[in-house]
């Protein structure tokens, strides 16, 4: 009998570590699928995308398996403080509200913001404040959901009904273009590919307000994915990597 519990006992442990180098190799990687050219799903079902291909190759000099988690974008960030997921890439903007909440890695790109209209579009929009007098779209818990409430809605200048919250962004594109809306606010390369999608659209503006450098979300304290991310990220852009992954998915 004690020789059967010790077995029992030593099968137990090794299944522990077992577990533990199991689990040590593999990361859970939270993305929303919604964000041509960032990420979304082609027409064969795959998951890809810029950011999605870069996290792959990110994984893969790592040495680590990834498994990819789909879920809407505004839950990303709690699920990665909620330990449901390790990290999370999908066009994030660092931010200083954000880095209260969780930590990022090093910037591997830089973006832009872009207002489009529909093809009916008739309205004079000079200047990113002229939003205000429109009812605008955009994606749920983005840095252009930020910029729009603080500059516009808090500030005054916009009825807080005239901003149009959406799930995902593809959803703020048809209600664009089925007049529910006056104008969207996205990120320009998506909105670039939403362009290519519905006849008329065109960019009012695109240039700098709240987006810039793009980042990876990480657990706040993970300092060690962190650093391993990082060192990533600086060897595929001084590779050229990312350079090339670019002008694969943002250039028309």
């Amino acid at each position: 009998m004690r020789r059967r519990l010790v077995v029992l006992s030593v099968i137990l442990v090794l299944s522990v570590l077992l577990a533990g180098c199991s689990g040590s190799n593999k990361l859970k990687v939270g993305t929303s699928a919604d964000y041509p050219p960032y990420e979304f799903v082609d027409e064969t079902g795959k998951m890809t995308g810029f950011d999605v291909e870069l996290m792959n190759e990110i994984g893969k000099r790592m040495g680590v398996e990834l498994e990819w988690v789909d879920m809407p974008f505004d839950s990303l960030i709690a699920a990665v403080q909620e330990d449901k997921i390790d990290l999370s890439i999908a066009c994030f903007n660092y931010s200083a509200e954000r880095d209260l909440e969780v930590d990022f890695s090093d910037a591997y790109y830089t973006s832009e913001d872009a207002f489009i209209a529909g093809a009916g579009f008739t309205g004079s929009f000079v200047n990113p404040e002229d939003a205000a007098n429109f009812i605008v779209g955009v994606q749920s818990g983005t840095v252009q959901d930020d910029w729009l409430t603080s500059n516009l809605v808090d500030a005054g200048l916009m009825d807080a009904d005239n901003l149009k919250r959406y799930e995902r962004v593809d959803q703020a594109a048809l209600d664009l273009d089925a007049g529910r809306i006056d104008i969207m606010m996205a990120d320009y390369v998506p909105a670039k590919a939403i362009l290519k999608q519905y006849t008329g659209f065109q960019v009012l503006y695109n240039g700098e307000l709240s987006t810039g450098p793009l980042n990876i979300v990480l657990k706040d304290g993970d300092s060690e994915l962190q650093a391993k991310i990082n060192a990533a990220i600086k060897d595929l852009l001084a590779e050229g990597f990312i350079d090339e992954l670019a002008v694969k998915y943002f250039t028309d």
